[in-house]
């Protein structure tokens, strides 16, 4: 490593870490932080995140002893100084590259990832779980679940502390608040009721005097109600949550998360004194050490490479789904003002940063809580509204039953905007929009649309405001790459776009986000000398089945090509309509295998998964020549 790193250099497991002295801790802070925003600065990923929590994560592999003590964190995303404390030091300048370091928690990585965690509110959860398990099985070691409060917000989070309330058992939580204003609590009264309520002695102390009051006779258990309730009155002044101790559990703090020495003293004495579920409260800022990061944490909270220096990240030069998204709500929203956003936790990420800005009333961010999102845009439907709900495609899962159930059960005209729909790239499995397709072209009126460029994207989503009817509008997180083509012919519904000659040999047929590829491979096949052309879909659902039928009729070789699972997906789906009417023909499935995906480029997975250009060109030949030597060599 760089001499800049010479503290850093000397770390290669947790056990390390214990044997430098305290003085030497802030030292490896910086070298830790310094090394972050270097890596990150070239692969991008989540910069403000990981700067936050590094002392946290200092102090958590100090005191605690993993892998053997389980340390679980809520997203994942935060994990960076984690990866480098725990062995994966040298091999961190892969982070998020095809076949490196993953940016998440990764269990084939290393036995100090315990747990996958790419979406949000899971940790407790999975916390709670370890914890039950070990003790069955006579197992002792602690169990630490990270969580921000913005994944605080799902309500999954809640189930599983309404839960762990309940058994009792010793879990201990990490509330990182790096968002919510917590004022003077973190002040010298604060820091000093933290230190004292947290020792052995005043723990002695206090349940002794809990025990011998509810022991006195006639009047021990109803003094002992009026105390705790005294006690809860008497912390609600002090600190603004009081939920965690109603749920049942010890509440400490809140903390400076940035201070070594009081997070290894209270950990310390928790580890010692409690024996209850346990909330350490600590307070972080985002980006903290990168002024550029702190000043501006949502940008550079999921980052691309930047310069880091000034701050500046690597300019875009074309514009991408989501950047056409968002300029088409904020122009549909000029002329509807029954038109209203919804998202979970992805203003930014969705494009709806704009529209959030010109229209603040009709604009609502639900926090990490997809499925209120979905249920609450039906509400809005209901109410004559035009809700538009911009989730990613993996986010999306969760909502399965909301979509179904609360949106299409009652025809109800709520839009989808699927973004991160398919390869998504280096973010990786967790991230991943494989699986969408299977999920919901099988939901009943449900209307799904994939456009091919960022100009037929505007033209969708005008069309399904009008359509009055639950709809999907799936694109990739990718800049279109099917070049000049104009794909703004007036939609007919379940009827998609013919690019090529009406009859040949292959009939390459595509979603809108692999249009790009699909045209290259027709013009690589058609210099082979097969005839190809390529039939963009539109309509995932439904299809114009008698206009299908009769169009591939005319071809001999029927390719499906989709940025889904092929089982239960779009091809299989057209087979079907094909077996049904009888027209027994020819066909090749090409799509993402029945496995997950590993991270990497876009460029690269698509290659990976043989569905670049040149990978659906050689499954072509190999088809229908069989011939090694007609394949194309990859770049």
């Amino acid at each position: 490593m760089d001499n800049k790193y010479s503290l850093l250099a000397t770390i290669n497991c947790p056990a390390d870490l214990k044997r430098l002295s305290r003085r030497e801790l802030p030292r490896l802070a910086q070298e830790l932080r310094e090394y972050i925003i270097e890596v990150v600065s070239q692969n991008g990923g989540h910069l403000a995140s990981n700067l936050g929590v590094i002392e946290l994560t200092i102090a958590l592999h100090r005191v605690f002893n993993s892998p053997q003590d389980k340390i679980i964190w809520d997203v994942g995303h935060q994990i960076y100084a984690h990866k480098i404390l725990t062995g994966r030091r040298d091999n961190f300048k892969s982070l998020r590259q095809f076949k490196g370091l993953s940016g998440f928690p990764k269990r084939s990585e290393s036995p100090h990832d315990v747990f996958e965690t790419g979406h949000a509110s899971t940790s407790i959860s999975a916390a709670l779980g370890m914890l039950c398990g070990q003790g069955l099985q006579g197992k002792k070691s602690h169990v630490v679940a990270v969580i921000g409060d913005g994944a605080l917000t799902g309500g999954m989070a809640f189930e599983a502390l309404n839960h762990a309330g309940q058994l009792g058992n010793r879990l201990i939580i990490i509330l990182n608040d790096n968002n919510m204003s917590i004022g003077q609590n973190v002040g010298a009264l604060s820091v000093y009721m933290t230190k004292l309520t947290t020792t052995r002695y005043y723990r002695l102390f206090r349940d002794t005097v809990d025990k011998t009051i509810q022991h006195l006779p006639w009047i021990g258990l109803r003094l002992n109600n009026y105390i705790q309730r005294f006690k809860r009155a008497l912390k609600a002044f002090f600190f603004r949550t009081n939920l965690f101790a109603d749920l049942g559990y010890e509440y400490v703090g809140p903390l400076n998360g940035h201070d070594i020495n009081s997070l290894l003293h209270v950990l310390t004495n928790v580890l010692k004194n409690f024996y209850r579920p346990t909330v350490i409260h600590i307070a972080t800022k985002k980006g903290k050490g990168y002024i550029h990061a702190e000043s501006d944490p949502s940008l550079f909270h999921g980052v691309g490479a930047f310069s880091i220096g000034d701050g500046k990240l690597e300019p875009k030069t074309d514009l991408s789904f989501t950047d056409a998204f968002g300029q088409s709500m904020v122009e549909l929203g000029k002329e509807d003002q029954r038109i209203v956003a919804i998202t979970a936790a992805m203003k930014d990420g969705t494009g709806l940063d704009r529209f959030a800005e010109l229209f603040p009333t009709r604009f609502f961010d639900v926090g990490i809580a997809e499925q209120h999102a979905v249920t609450f845009a039906a509400g809005l439907a209901t109410a004559g509204l035009k809700p538009v709900v911009a989730i990613y495609s993996t986010f999306m899962q969760r909502a399965t039953d909301q979509l179904i159930h609360d949106v299409a059960l009652q025809n109800l005209p709520v839009i989808f905007a699927l973004d991160r729909a398919g390869l998504v790239g280096n973010d990786g499995e967790t991230h991943h929009g494989n699986f969408d397709l299977s999920l919901f072209s099988c939901v009943p009126g449900l209307v799904i649309l994939s456009p091919g460029n960022c100009e037929e994207l505007g033209l969708m989503l005008a069309y399904a405001l009008k359509l009055n009817k639950p709809v999907i509008l799936r694109y990739p997180r990718a800049i279109p790459s099917c070049g000049n083509r104009d794909l703004t012919l007036p939609l007919a519904l379940g009827k998609g776009l013919l690019l090529g000659q009406a009859s040949g040999d292959v009939l390459l047929i595509s979603t809108g986000s692999l249009l790009g590829e699909a045209l290259k491979a027709s013009s690589l096949l058609s210099s082979k000398g097969v005839l190809t052309s390529v039939y963009h879909l539109r309509f995932i659902k439904p299809i114009a089945e008698e206009v299908f039928l009769s169009l591939v009729s005319r071809f001999k070789l029927l390719v499906y090509i989709e940025d889904n699972v092929v089982r239960g997906g779009l091809g299989e789906y057209l087979a079907r309509i094909l077996a049904q009417a009888s027209h027994f023909k020819r066909q090749l499935f090409i799509g993402l295998p029945d496995r997950f995906i590993e991270h990497g480029s876009r460029h690269e997975l698509l290659w990976h998964c043989g569905l670049d250009a040149k990978g659906i060109a050689n499954q072509v030949l190999a088809t229908i020549k069989d011939k090694k030597e007609a394949t194309l060599k990859p770049s």
